[in-house]
C-alpha cells in the first residue's frame, strides 16, 4: 500500500509540475474595467516588463493606438523628451480626454522620443495604475531605449518632479485634460 500511494504521489507530481513551472512565468495581468471598453480585457501589472509586452506584443499594440488629438505625428517636443514627438493613447486614455476629466483608471500614454534626425531615441509612457501611487496621480512611468530595454521604470524621481508642476491637469504637459 505504500509503494502504491509513493508511486501515485509521484505521478500526480510528474503531471503537475509543467504546470506550476508555465504559471510562475505567465504574462501577469490586472483585469480592465468593465464599463471600459464593454468587455473583459487584460492590463499589465505596474511594472517595466509587463508594460512593455502590452504595448509593443498584446493586441492592439501601440502603434495602432489614437494619436493624441490635434498633434499628429512628429509634432516639436521639449527636453527632457526630444525635439521630436508622436503621442499614442489607449482607448482609456482617448475616452477620458474627450471627457476632460483627468484620466481613468488604466489610461496608457506612449510617446515616442526623437532626434532632431527623426532617429528614435527613447519611448516614454504614463500607465495609470489605481492605487499604485495616490500621492502622484497613479501614475506609472517608464522609459525604454528604441530596443525596448527598460531605461527607468515606477515611481521616476526626475518624471515625477517635472510632471509635478502640472498635478492640475493629471500630470500631463501635452493638452488640457481637465
Amino acid at each position: 500500500m505504500k509503494l502504491y500511494v509513493l508511486i501515485l504521489s509521484i505521478m500526480i507530481l510528474a503531471v503537475s509540475l509543467p504546470g506550476f513551472t508555465y504559471a510562475g512565468h505567465h504574462h501577469m495581468v490586472i483585469p480592465y474595467e468593465k464599463q471600459a471598453l464593454g468587455s473583459k480585457f487584460t492590463m499589465p501589472l505596474p511594472a517595466g516588463g509587463d508594460l512593455r509586452h502590452h504595448i509593443t506584443s498584446d493586441d492592439p499594440p501601440y502603434k495602432t493606438w489614437e494619436l493624441w488629438p490635434g498633434k499628429g505625428k512628429m509634432y516639436t517636443g521639449t527636453k527632457p523628451h526630444g525635439a521630436l514627438l508622436t503621442t499614442y493613447v489607449n482607448d482609456i486614455a482617448f475616452k477620458s480626454l474627450n471627457k476632460k476629466k483627468g484620466f481613468r483608471n488604466n489610461s496608457i500614454i506612449v510617446k515616442e522620443n526623437y532626434t532632431p534626425e527623426k532617429k528614435l531615441a527613447a519611448v516614454t509612457v504614463m500607465y495609470k495604475v489605481k492605487g499604485y501611487d495616490s500621492a502622484e496621480g497613479d501614475w506609472f512611468w517608464a522609459k525604454y531605449d528604441p530596443n525596448f530595454d527598460i531605461l527607468a521604470e515606477g515611481k521616476v524621481k526626475g518624471c515625477v518632479a517635472c510632471h509635478g508642476s502640472v498635478k492640475s491637469n493629471d500630470y500631463v504637459f501635452t493638452g488640457k485634460v481637465k
